[in-house]
């Protein structure tokens, strides 16, 4: 296989950026029409109470798995430009593969029963638990340096064994909540852009530090730049989402890149509106069942969830939902570069 790993940084870090994003503006309208003519249109919940608002509406019918087109971009540009030596690029790879055919098949359940339902909830988690489980265990044994990790106010710990089952919660907890992210226009792609370029400034600094070498930052580049030329047809209004395919599978990744750098922590910090979104989500569900059996009916905490639906219906629009949510995110981002420094020095 054709593999430009050995080639100089420089170059490398071109063809990761430029590929994904040129083969989006290339590939993102042909798929767009395919998906317009194959009627892979993306459910929305009808408009009552506690569900999504009427203006919605307008979205029925917008293709979504456009992830196939994100994700595909990504696993070829690694496959071109990332040491396929290193346990750490195998399991990243592995990860968002599963997840993104985990995500298809969600996908397509949607689409054929033209419904907001797809593949049950028990199934995601298994399967995503299988792909975190081996990954896991598989790291452990491969790369024992992924027991060390930051720990802001402490620094550096090696934690042995709790790595796995602690990646386990990361890799399977960060895949669900950029999925949970993914209900705004530009929402999930813009956070994951932020994220993702984060993570590339830390991992590019500890790729040059023996004690942390990794290759991270040439799995990163495709991840950016293939988000980067998906929102440029996801920004709103959205020609097409997602979907499944891309969410569960680009958080999965996410989650596996900060597994692999033992940067766990670091993540809560620097994927906060992720973070966030999936706690608005659980927040909601166990107030709902509190009151149900404190008062005999179920009351809501927040107006809707995830939150950004929550800040919808308090009255603003969505773009200024997602832009405010990609300010708190950049921030966010600052914060978790300060902490990773921090870790260092203590």
């Amino acid at each position: 296989m054709l593999n430009f790993c050995n080639t100089s940084p420089g170059l490398l870090f071109i063809i990761a950026l430029a590929l994904p994003f040129i083969g989006s503006l290339l590939i993102g309208p042909k798929l767009i029409a395919m998906l317009r003519a194959m009627k892979a249109g993306q459910p929305i919940r009808e408009a009552r109470k506690g569900v999504l608002a009427p203006e919605h509406s307008s979205k029925v019918g917008t293709p979504t798995m456009g992830g196939i087109m994100l994700i595909g971009l990504v696993l070829l540009t690694a496959l071109l430009v990332c040491d396929l030596t290193d346990p750490r690029i195998q399991c990243c790879l592995i990860v968002t593969a599963i997840t993104a055919f985990l995500g298809f098949l969600d996908d397509y359940a949607k689409i054929t029963k033209k419904s907001t339902d797809g593949v049950s909830g028990w199934f995601k988690i298994a399967l995503q638990f299988i792909a975190a489980v081996g990954c896991s265990v598989y790291l452990y044994f491969a790369c024992p340096e992924v027991c060390l990790i930051c720990v802001p106010g402490l620094g550096l710990l090696n934690i042995g064994w709790l790595f796995i089952p602690l990646a386990i919660l990361v890799i399977i907890g960060t895949s669900n909540a950029v999925n949970l992210t993914d209900g705004l226009d530009g929402l999930a792609s813009g956070c994951m852009i932020i994220a993702a370029i984060t993570f590339f400034g830390l991992t590019f600094y500890m790729s040059n530090h023996p004690q942390f070498l990794n290759s991270m930052p040439t799995f990163l580049l495709p991840i950016i730049s293939a988000c980067a030329g998906f929102l440029w047809f996801n920004c709103n209004p959205a020609r097409v989402f997602m979907g499944d395919t891309g969410s569960l599978a680009l958080g999965g990744a996410l989650g596996t890149i900060a597994v692999c750098t033992g940067l766990e922590l670091i993540l809560v910090v620097i994927g906060g509106v992720f973070v966030a979104e999936a706690l608005s989500v659980m927040i909601q569900v166990g107030w709902f069942k509190y009151t149900r059996i404190r008062y005999g009916e179920g009351r809501r905490f927040f107006r809707m969830a995830p939150i950004h639906h929550h800040f919808e219906k308090g009255g603003l629009s969505e773009t200024q939902v997602c832009v405010r949510f990609w300010i708190i995110a950049a921030i966010l981002g600052i914060i978790g570069v300060i902490l990773f420094f921090s870790c260092l020095l203590g």
